[in-house]
This record gives structure tokens, sequence and C-alpha cells, in this order.
């Protein structure tokens, strides 16, 4: 009987993306390496995410790009693979445009994708370039474009193109990295023929570069460059020059997340983005390493005070089953706050009120999130870290008495967003030993959690 129960058990484990450490709401491959989100873009009602993929298996090397579609930016399904390694090398990450104007000349609506041809994977090694490939029918197929090299070779290992409509000049505008902290702007006409315009610099980030516009509170038009660490400056751009407003600032916080890029083309002006959760640990799974909640950018502030905020995008309310609700409770180390749920897929918010509390702790599946009242900041241990951001201090907690949190919790990962994400953070973890899936402790002062609001989540693989 027991050996019948058993088989039942580890077949469940094993069954295809029910494995025992598979994230339930955010995307992973099907199997092996993922790590940077490529040529986000939306085009008749499917999102299109692309993603640096090593096929052979679950450790980083040689790339393809990847490719999985959805309709609401939750239920992923992963479709044939887009770019394949060939004899220029590795396909490295870029971005991916619908050219509406047929400035290109392969028709109106093609989608347009620009990659890094990563020579470092061919013998002999050869330089890296940018390269384009061309989809007519809806992302269903791609031909690389046989005039490839775009940009040649400019320095070291240039890489990472993303591509950006500027409407006010009628062009193409390509950020590209170079070396150490440094990056160029490109134009075009045609998305063809690129000259470079500008170079810039970015304090403390490398590749990865993203480029895009949002309007700020009182409509006007912003441009935001942002690198792989998360660090960004906010200014204008006329399509012949960017000029920064503000100082470099930091929108990815936590220890995990990475590489983030936006979806090109979102209907209603939206400017939603999602990030590589680098370097969480999955022991002996099918797969490896797991992208983030897709989060709305919205510009708040004005002048050298603009900042980003980041927060879930709304669909993740269709996901929400039961939920729990809490007015009002202080919590000391008799009176921690356990609400009674068993699920491990939650979505959890509240209101926190210091009432002279060091610090308070929300352990999440046996792993403390800590508040760190005395010195100022949100701690928290996760299951890996990456070498890329090893430097990245711990976020800030906002100033005040009070703060509104919110947490989403999957398998393995944790984010968080403080005052309608001001803050936000992502950590990967594993669990430890635990009775309650989600506690609430405090061993000093008397905090107060109000308005506390918990939703048991489905998962998106049903």
């Amino acid at each position: 009987m027991w050996c019948k129960h058993i088989r039942k058990w580890t077949g469940f484990l094993t069954e295809l993306y029910r494995e025992l450490h598979r994230p339930q709401f955010h995307f992973t491959a099907r199997e092996n390496w993922i790590n940077d989100p490529n040529g986000l873009v939306y085009q008749d009602g499917t999102w299109h995410l692309f993603f640096q993929h090593n096929t052979e298996a679950t450790v980083w090397g040689r790339m393809w790009w990847g490719h999985a579609v959805s309709t609401d930016l939750l239920h992923w399904q992963q479709v044939d693979h887009a770019l394949y390694p060939d004899e220029t090398g590795s396909m490295f990450s870029g971005s991916a445009v619908i050219d509406h104007a047929n400035t290109a000349g392969f028709g109106a609506g093609a989608m347009l994708i620009f990659y890094t041809a990563a020579g470092m994977h061919v013998d002999p090694v050869v330089p890296f370039t940018q390269c384009l490939a061309v989809s007519t029918d809806n992302g269903a197929t791609f031909t690389k474009y046989e005039g490839n090299p775009l940009v040649a070779w400019i320095e070291a290992d240039n890489r990472d193109p993303k591509v950006s409509w500027h409407e006010n000049s009628s062009q193409w505008v390509m950020a590209l990295y170079l070396k150490g902290e440094r990056y160029c702007l490109l134009t075009s006409t045609d998305a063809l023929n690129w000259r470079k315009i500008q170079d810039l610099e970015l304090e403390g980030d490398h590749e990865c570069p993203d480029f895009f516009p949002i309007p700020d509170e009182s409509g006007e038009e912003r441009w935001v460059f942002s690198g792989a660490c998360g660090n960004y400056v906010i200014g204008i751009f006329d399509g012949h020059h960017f000029e920064p407003q503000t100082a470099v600032n930091h929108l990815e916080q936590g220890t995990n997340g990475y590489a983030a890029q936006t979806w090109s083309d979102a209907p209603d002006n939206r400017r939603i983005q999602i990030s590589w959760m680098a370097s969480g640990i999955y022991p002996e799974m099918p797969f490896n390493q797991q992208l983030s909640i897709p989060v709305e950018l919205k510009l708040r502030g004005s002048g050298e005070k603009m900042r980003l905020t980041r927060w879930p995008v709304g669909e993740i309310e269709s996901l929400r089953k039961r939920t729990i609700q809490i007015g009002e409770q202080e919590i000391s180390k008799k009176n921690p706050l356990n609400p009674e749920t068993k699920e491990k897929l939650l979505d959890v918010e509240f209101n926190l009120t210091k009432n002279g509390a060091k610090s308070v702790y929300v352990v999440v599946r046996g792993q403390p999130l800590v508040f760190n009242f005395a010195e100022n900041e949100l701690n928290f241990r996760p299951s890996g870290q990456s070498k890329l951001v090893e430097s990245r201090p711990p976020p800030a907690l906002p100033e005040g008495e009070s703060m509104a949190v919110r947490l989403l919790i999957d398998t393995t990962s944790l984010e968080v967003f403080i005052n309608n994400g001001e803050v936000s953070a992502s950590y990967c973890y594993l669990p430890d030993g635990h009775i309650h899936p989600l506690s609430l402790q405090a061993y000093s002062g008397t905090p107060v959690i109000s308005d506390f609001v918990l939703h048991e989540l489905d998962s998106t693989w049903n």
C-alpha cells in the first residue's frame, strides 16, 4: 500500500510544470537554462516573450532565443525556438519591434528582431556584431536578414541592442552596450542602416540597456535609460541627443533581479517590465532559472525628483482564489499573526506600523524577510545571489511610522513592493522547516498590522 502511495507522490513531483521547485506563476522554460528576457513585443492580442536559452543543458552555454506567447502576461505557452546559433556565434540578447510603417521594406506589421551575434562561441572566434531577423507571420517563423550584420563591431563585446521608435523624429533609435559603464545610441530611418549619434555612461551598470519613452504625471514625454543592474536615469530625447534630468537611481533592488526589459508596442500606452531573477537555486530540476512577475512602470514626481515605480500587472488578480482578511492585530513574541492557510502561492497586502519595533519578521515558508527598522533596510537571505549584483546594497525602507506592503510569494521566489511600488525587491529562496507558510512576528515594540488581505493564488500551469 505504501509503495502505491509513494509512486503516486513521486509521479506528482516529476510531472511537467509540477516539479517540487517549479515556480507556479512565474515563467520558466520547459527544460534547461534561461537568463535574460529578450525581444519583448506585443502584436495582435499576443504578448511575445523571447529569452536567452541554452537548449543543451541546465547551465549557461551557447545561446538560442527561446520563445513563449501569452494573452494575459501570466499563462505562457512555450513555442518553437526563434533563433539558433550559427556561423556568426551564439544568439545573445536584443529586442523586437513591430514595423507598422514598413520602414524596413518587409511589409507593414513585420516583426523585427535585433540581436547580438556573439562570436565567442565559434571557431575561430569572431567579433560581436548586431544583426536582424524578420517575421512576417506574427512571430511564428523568423528569417535572418541576408544583409547582416546591421552594425559592425565597434569595440570589446558590444552587445544587447534595444530598439525603440521615436515618433517626433520618425526614426528608430538603438541603445547598445559597449564596455565598462559605457553605452551608445544609434539611429536609423529604415531599421537597416544605422548611424551612431551619442556616447553615454551609466554609473555602476553594464550591459542590457533599455531605452524607452514614458509620460510623467503631467503627460509630458520623458525617456528612461537603464542597464542590467537596475540603475537608471530619466531625461529628454529629441531624436538626436539624450539629456538626463535626474541623478542615477535604482529600480531593481533585492538580491536577484537583473537584466530587466520592457515590452514594445504594448496597448493603452502601458510600460510593462520583466526581469531575470538571476541565480536562484533549483536543485536537480529539469529547468534552471526563472523570470519575475511582469510589473507596470509609472513615472512619479517632477524635475530632479522624478522616480519610477513598479507594481505587479493587474492581470494577476485573475489568479486569486480564497481570500483571508484581518482588520488589525498588534504582533509580539507571544502573539504572531499566522493566517489560516496552507497554500504556497500567495498575494498578500497589509499596512505595517512600527510602534517602537526594532524589526518585524515576515517569515515566508521558514525564511525570514526582515523589516530592519534599526538599520532602516530590508533584509532577506536568498537561495543564491548573482556575482553580477554582489555590490547591490539592501533596499532602504521608506521614512515614516507606517508603510504599505505587498508580497508575491511563489514556490521559489518572493517579490516585495512597498508604498505602491516606490520600493521593490526581488528574491529567490528555498523553503525551510515551518508550520505556517506565512507568519508575521516581532520581538520588540508593539508593531501593528492593519488592513491585512491574503489571496491564495492558482497555478498558471493548470
